[in-house]
């Protein structure tokens, strides 16, 4: 299995650091966000990695090289200036995923999920990794029954960032601007998403303040380990 870090975003809501930093270089308890993930990608056992760049993706070049000194072979999918969000920057990349189900994680997600081998059949295009609804996304965005992500209920989960998918959920698509979110509502829709609940240590560090509490816990975390 491969992976895939999306590390091609502008990083808007945390301005002014990404003026000058890239999101994925960015620091949580003096390790950059990237760093925090190959480490844990390296530790799943998967020794190749793509990674998408956009904003300033020279700095995140620079900074990784070729992944040797990680322990993985890294791939850079390079968008350049024109970005194609989330679904459209896997698109882009998938020549270099392979023809096995890969993992992808969003470069702002702090979490101690394990990465896993999701043993996907043929009728599983994805499995999404969900987590309790965050205080500023009450909402959530799909519901889970049965290992099963579905629409029909108000009580759903949140989409965490992490999820495993198949080669054929992208193929054959143009690798223009598309969201997940809009290549998996159809998907859902005909049950071929499946997905499971975790509960484990999840955050989204999108802006400076959840950057800042991501600081706290991992600090808490260490003076407790």
């Amino acid at each position: 299995m491969r992976a895939m870090i999306l590390a091609a975003g502008r990083g808007e809501r945390m301005r002014p650091l990404t003026d000058t930093t890239p999101k994925a270089l960015l620091k949580i308890a003096n390790t950059c966000m990237i760093d925090y993930h190959l480490a844990r990608i390296r530790k799943a056992g998967i020794s190749e990695v793509v990674i998408n760049l956009g904003h300033l993706g020279a700095m995140i070049r620079e900074h990784l090289k070729d992944g040797q000194d990680y322990g993985v072979q890294i791939h850079y999918s390079d968008e350049g200036d024109t970005l194609l969000e989330t679904a459209g920057g896997i698109i882009k990349a998938l020549p270099m995923l392979g023809d096995e189900p890969f993992f992808v994680v969003n470069t702002d997600v702090y979490t101690d999920y394990t990465i896993q081998d999701p043993h996907l059949t043929a009728a599983t295009l994805g499995h999404l990794i969900m987590v309790d609804n965050p205080r500023y996304h009450r909402q959530g965005d799909f519901g889970l029954d049965a290992n099963r992500l579905h629409h029909n209920t108000t009580a759903k989960l949140t989409f965490s960032g992490m999820a495993y998918y198949q080669p054929a959920l992208f193929k054959g698509r143009a690798p223009e601007r598309l969201s997940l979110a809009e290549l998996l509502q159809p998907m859902i829709a005909a049950q071929l998403i499946s997905g499971e609940h975790y509960q484990g240590v999840w955050m989204d560090v999108g802006t400076i303040e959840r950057l800042d509490a991501a600081q706290a816990e991992r600090l808490t975390h260490d003076t407790h380990e």
